[in-house]
C-alpha cells in the first residue's frame, strides 16, 4: 500500500521548467436515477515556457473567466483536448521555427568574423 502512494507520487511530481496543467471541459451526463455534473480532466505537463505565449494566454484568459484567480488545485484549461493539443502544436511549431531562425543568423555571424 505505501509503495503504490510512493508510485503515485512520483507520477505527480513535475521536473523543473515544467508546470501540470488538467484540461476538460465540464458537462451534465444523464443518469436513470438523476442529473449529474460531471468535470472528467486530462492532465498534461508542459514548459513553463509555453505559459507566455500568446495563444496559450487565451487559454489562461478563459480559465480566469471560468473559475477565477483563486481556483483550488491546479490550473485547469476550460476547453477540449482537441483544442489544447491543436494549440500546443502550433506554440511548438513556432518555437522551433524561432529557434531554426536564431541558429541560422548566429552562424552568419560567425561565418562574418
Amino acid at each position: 500500500m505505501r509503495m503504490q502512494m510512493r508510485q503515485e507520487e512520483k507520477k505527480m511530481k513535475v521536473k523543473k521548467g515544467w508546470v501540470a496543467v488538467q484540461v476538460g471541459l465540464g458537462g451534465t451526463i444523464n443518469d436513470e436515477n438523476q442529473d449529474c455534473y460531471c468535470t472528467e480532466f486530462t492532465r498534461f505537463v508542459i514548459p513553463i515556457s509555453n505559459l507566455y505565449n500568446p495563444l496559450f494566454q487565451g487559454l489562461l484568459d478563459k480559465s480566469r473567466e471560468v473559475y477565477g484567480y483563486h481556483a483550488p488545485g491546479p490550473l485547469t484549461l476550460p476547453c477540449s483536448i482537441d483544442d489544447f493539443l491543436h494549440i500546443q502544436t502550433r506554440i511548438e511549431t513556432s518555437t522551433k521555427q524561432r529557434d531554426f531562425r536564431h541558429r541560422r543568423y548566429q552562424n552568419e555571424l560567425q561565418a562574418v568574423n
